[in-house]
């Protein structure tokens, strides 16, 4: 059962949804969580909280990342999403436009894995939109065996952090030039059980698959807090978050025995919509204006492991970073 401690420690919150709605001061998008059975059917009530705004998200398609992007998209603020599979992004911005009758919802062709992609992805919506309002890095990869990138790179490692670190240093002027805006990263309860192993951080010694997802989600804490010192006083927050143990398929890529598992657990983890709760949060509450440099779950901040508040460690994973990434972090003209 390995597979399901992957957020398992922290997680309070795998019974179903009480059915509950936002008050109204609050900008989160209000919701009413019913039961069909054992699956969740969530209405959303109509707002206008984030009109004008603009969100720019990675893995919206799927999991909580499609949960949050129709959240959000019910807050009418205009949306780009970054997707390797246009087809899909089509698809589920066509479903979330019929659900929430917001028609400013674009996509941006991006894989996280080529980091020559990233940087187009950041040109073309430098290029195309005035501010940067909610910058959501919610994308996230597991795979059972250590595969590569075309840049050389782990993927896991890759997609989990590097891209995100390119993604969000090439977009940081826009970001500033749009304050008070906020960055959001999706990390996990995983951190408490990855370790930076700055020796071998593309697992080419030793790979196992969790060890190496772990390092990634704490990879995603110690970014955000970094990033965080680094903007103090400029306007711009930056948290991240636990989502819970969530109904999702990042497992999918684990092999066909993890897979089973995963079908005969899953009817005890929480619906993507309870998970993504905590990124729609983060992104539009004015409950958390000015707030930066936070880990929370369940819409609350709360202790961080240990290994993640290690500002040296930090600023080392940023050096590192930006050495492995510089030829892609010139900025966008």
């Amino acid at each position: 059962m390995d597979l399901f401690r992957e957020n398992w420690g922290q997680n309070k919150s795998w019974m179903p949804d009480m059915p509950a709605v936002k008050s109204p001061e609050s900008n989160i998008c209000r919701c009413r969580t019913t039961y069909v059975g054992t699956r969740p059917k969530v209405r959303y009530l109509k707002s206008e909280a984030m009109k004008g705004e603009t969100i720019l998200m990675t893995g919206a398609t799927s999991g909580i990342g499609r949960a949050a992007f129709i959240a959000l998209a019910d807050m009418h603020p205009n949306i780009v999403i970054l997707a390797r599979n246009e087809t899909k992004a089509k698809d589920t911005m066509r479903e979330v436009r019929e659900m929430t009758g917001n028609s400013n919802l674009d996509m941006i062709a991006c894989d996280l894995a080529s980091l020559d992609t990233v940087r187009r992805a950041a040109a073309a919506f430098v290029a195309s939109y005035d501010r940067l309002d909610v910058l959501a890095n919610n994308a996230g990869i597991i795979s059972g065996k250590r595969t590569q990138t075309a840049d050389g790179f782990e993927s896991i490692f890759a997609v989990n952090h590097l891209s995100h670190f390119v993604l969000t240093n090439l977009l940081l002027d826009k970001l500033k030039a749009s304050v008070p805006s906020r960055v959001v990263v999706t990390s996990s309860y995983s951190q408490f059980r990855g370790h930076m192993d700055f020796d071998d951080l593309m697992a080419e010694g030793s790979f196992r698959s969790w060890a190496a997802y772990g390092q990634s989600k704490l990879a995603n804490a110690l970014f955000t807090f970094e990033l965080a010192r680094r903007l103090a006083g400029s306007g711009v927050t930056v948290n991240c978050f636990h989502p819970g143990a969530v109904r999702t398929n990042i497992g999918s890529g684990m092999g066909r025995a993890a897979t089973l598992a995963y079908s005969v657990a899953s009817r005890f983890l929480i619906s993507p919509e309870r998970g993504a709760e905590t990124l729609v949060y983060l992104a539009s509450s004015p409950e958390v204006e000015g707030i930066t440099g936070k880990y929370f779950f369940e819409k609350q901040a709360t202790e961080s492991s240990p290994e993640s508040m290690d500002q040296i460690e930090a600023q080392r994973l940023w050096e590192v970073s930006g050495r492995l990434t510089a030829k892609w972090l010139d900025p966008i003209n």
